[in-house]
């Protein structure tokens, strides 16, 4: 799960069966099913039995998994995760993280359930306090017992918190989530971009967050799919120059050697490294596009 790309993650409503019921068709590298923001605190146990009744059978999969439970010691929390662990998702989305201990405390609460060993914790950063305790947070994807795979931003969240009205001001804030995800070898996700019919401002905003470093984005509307998929996955110059740099260092006059001329240009093995990093992800994208097209 690690290694997958997740360029796409969109969010559904677990009371929405009919979107449930159309997730198979769909390419997102990731869904989020929602049982907390887009669900209403009257429904939440009927949001719970629609989406184990539309989902539970889903077994061929193509995209990750992902249920966001409502805060693990609210009123919902402990029967949300409950009811996740039946469509034996990939990941639990925790909303509204503040501190290690939350993360931890539903660690400690998938073991007690006897969850699978790989199921991972994905935090939502969507509030000052969050923002404050990224570092300590990130930690933790060092830890393999504490589960913790994938920082989600929640831009709406942090605007709110704040009162921040141009999304171009928290740049900084958005930065400090991707070198803290970085630092914590954890995926990072950006947030949603609200309006699905404003297609080339939805592009802007994928371009702007994969030069961040964000892996991936948020979605809201199945049309947001496509051009996410291909705004964050590798092109073919990418790809060609990736190519290049794996050919240089695998010649033997360059065997050992820490830096090689490619073009007139002086490349490192931190270059390999990386270029390695995009051809697997090119391969990952190409597999999961196979067994799409398979099924």
């Amino acid at each position: 799960m690690q290694n997958r790309p997740l360029r796409s993650a969109l969010y559904v409503p677990a009371a929405n069966e009919k979107a449930l019921g159309k997730l198979p068709t769909l390419d997102m590298d990731a869904v989020i099913v929602d049982l907390e923001d887009a669900v209403h605190p009257d429904t939440k146990a009927a949001a719970r039995q629609t989406m184990v009744r539309a989902l539970v059978g889903w077994v061929e999969r193509k995209a990750l998994v992902a249920v966001r439970i409502n805060k693990l010691d609210s009123i919902h929390g402990m029967a949300d995760l409950k009811s996740a662990l039946e469509i034996k998702p990939d990941a639990i989305l925790l909303p509204k993280v503040e501190a290690p201990s939350a993360i931890l405390a539903l660690s400690d609460a998938l073991a007690d359930l006897d969850a699978d060993p790989e199921l991972r914790i994905w935090a939502m950063i969507e509030t000052p306090r969050a923002i404050f305790n990224l570092a300590q947070m990130a930690e933790l994807g060092h830890h393999h017992t504490a589960r913790l795979n994938c920082f989600v931003t929640g831009t709406n969240d942090l605007m709110k918190e704040t009162g921040v009205r141009d999304p171009l001001q928290m740049q900084p804030w958005l930065m400090q989530i991707v070198l803290a995800a970085k630092a914590g070898s954890l995926s990072v996700l950006d947030g949603v971009h609200n309006d699905f019919a404003d297609k080339p401002g939805f592009e802007t905003a994928c371009g702007l967050a994969r030069a961040r470093g964000f892996d991936g984005k948020t979605l809201i509307h199945p049309s947001q799919i496509a051009p996410a998929n291909r705004i964050f996955a590798p092109d073919e110059t990418d790809l060609a120059e990736a190519e290049a740099i794996i050919a240089a260092f695998a010649m033997p006059e360059n065997s050992g050697k820490a830096v090689v001329n490619i073009e007139g240009r002086m490349v490192e093995r931190l270059h390999l490294a990386m270029a390695e990093k995009t051809v697997i992800m090119a391969n990952q994208i190409n597999l999961a596009n196979a067994i799409a097209e398979k099924n």
